[in-house]
């Protein structure tokens, strides 16, 4: 095994790429609820565009976030759907698909929420879009913004 660095990987690079492009568009935009709409727009197309397993658990976080956390404001984040609330992220989706792994994530940030003592989680796995996955999710999202 290597110890040496050897730099970010094609996906992690492809990555910011996306994300300075994303900062770019959004910038362009012009007012809040202009650019809002679009930001929303930008993640439904982003959602299309994923393999059926990934779209399908994209699909499910973009509703319960949408249904159960409406003052979140969907944006792409790194090229992947994100939710945020004044400006800064509380939860988003990784597809698999991305860093080609072997699950789709539900991550939350700092701004989520979600402490429980000394330690808690911050991602999980997605592997199936089953109604005790949606309700999980819920209120995981719930919590988050409480």
């Amino acid at each position: 095994m290597s110890t040496t660095y050897e730099g970010f990987t094609a996906e992690e690079k492809a990555a910011m790429k996306e994300h300075a492009q994303d900062m770019k568009k959004a910038a362009r935009r012009g007012s809040a609820a202009d650019k809002a709409a679009a930001a929303e727009q930008d993640v439904v197309a982003k959602i299309a565009e994923m393999s059926d397993e990934d779209r399908v658990l994209a699909e499910l976080v973009h509703d319960v976030v949408k249904t159960n956390a409406p003052m979140l404001a969907p944006k792409l984040w790194y090229g992947q759907p994100a939710y945020a609330l004044d400006g800064k992220i509380v939860c988003f989706f990784q597809a698999a698909a991305k860093f080609k792994t072997r699950y789709a994530t539900l991550g939350f940030n700092e701004a989520a929420q979600l402490d429980d003592g000394a330690m808690w989680a911050t991602a999980f796995a997605l592997t199936g879009a089953t109604p005790a996955v949606k309700k999980r999710v819920a209120a995981l999202v719930k919590q988050a913004v409480s």
